[in-house]
């Protein structure tokens, strides 16, 4: 995010802020015949207005700082940190900011050829999403780590076999997800909105299920049905998988002690890091970085 705020404040500070944004700049961190790899990251924030955009290819991002909806045939979700945006080739979509300002994606295009001939040795029946987003849930984890470890620097055989990885098992878990039936109020929406980049922003910080509904001033019992109708997941899964994902990036590119990480990442203790991350990432966290 701090990148995101630079380039904010000096779009401030130069002549003012646009009612439309510049599309969001993309740097390219990988490709291959059929498949492209980019760092994409948006400034807009609520003061600019959403402007329709296209899918050129089959896409797939994932999401690994701040927040938005997204809108295409599909449906309409909130786009968290952890989650996966699908799009169909030829879509229209827009991407709006309503309650907070730029977020960055981790995002992977594929040409049609290559992507029906991966759906087809995925066993999958169609070459279209049904649906517009996969929410952060425990069995994409291992591959929103990798993928935000690609924005530290990485091979570019390692982004194609993401790629594949990726593709294959949106593949999978979307042909099981039904249509979006996501519904809140804007209100609503606002609220759970700005917990959602609060828990990013201090996931290392002690957070409950009481005084995250008392930041968004909603009863417990609203605020948690409405968090997960929103994000797909609960506070507390969403806070923990937040702070496993901050510990496996500083694990792949820190020599810092394990115990440190675990502390530093909001974690009492250092079994109870190891336990929940070997049930997260399939390893336990010195095995993870010796494999990176």
């Amino acid at each position: 995010m701090a990148k995101i705020a630079v380039a904010y404040k000096a779009q401030r500070e130069h002549g003012g802020v646009e009612r439309t944004p510049a599309p969001p700049a993309a740097c390219r961190l990988a490709s291959g015949d059929g498949w492209t790899v980019s760092d994409v990251v948006c400034t807009a924030g609520p003061q600019n207005k959403p402007f329709e955009e296209q899918h050129t290819g089959t896409a797939i991002a994932i999401v690994v700082s701040g927040t938005f909806q997204y809108r295409s045939s599909a449906g309409r979700e909130l786009m968290t940190p952890g989650s996966f945006l699908l799009g169909n080739v030829g879509e229209c979509f827009t991407c709006e900011h309503e309650h907070g300002t730029g977020d960055r994606c981790v995002s992977f295009l594929f040409t049609p050829e290559f992507f029906e001939e991966l759906a087809y040795e995925s066993g999958a029946r169609r070459v279209r999403f049904r649906v517009p987003r996969l929410p952060p849930i425990r069995v994409l984890a291992p591959l929103v780590a990798r993928a935000s470890a690609l924005l530290t620097g990485a091979e570019p055989a390692v982004g194609e076999e993401l790629a594949i990885h990726v593709a294959a098992k949106a593949i999978q878990i979307a042909r099981g997800i039904g249509p979006s039936r996501t519904c809140a109020d804007a209100s609503s929406l606002a609220r759970v909105t700005r917990v959602v980049r609060m828990i990013d922003s201090q996931s290392a910080n002690p957070h409950t299920l009481s005084s995250l509904a008392q930041m968004a001033r909603l009863s417990q019992y609203h605020f948690l049905r409405t968090f997960e109708g929103l994000t797909g997941t609960t506070p507390h899964q969403y806070l923990l998988r937040a702070r496993l994902r901050n510990a496996a990036v500083r694990l792949r590119k820190e020599p810092t002690k394990i115990l440190e990480i675990a502390l530093g990442c909001g974690f009492g203790d250092v079994s109870n890091f190891n336990r929940t991350f070997r049930a997260e990432f399939g390893v336990c966290p010195r095995k993870y970085r010796s494999m990176a």
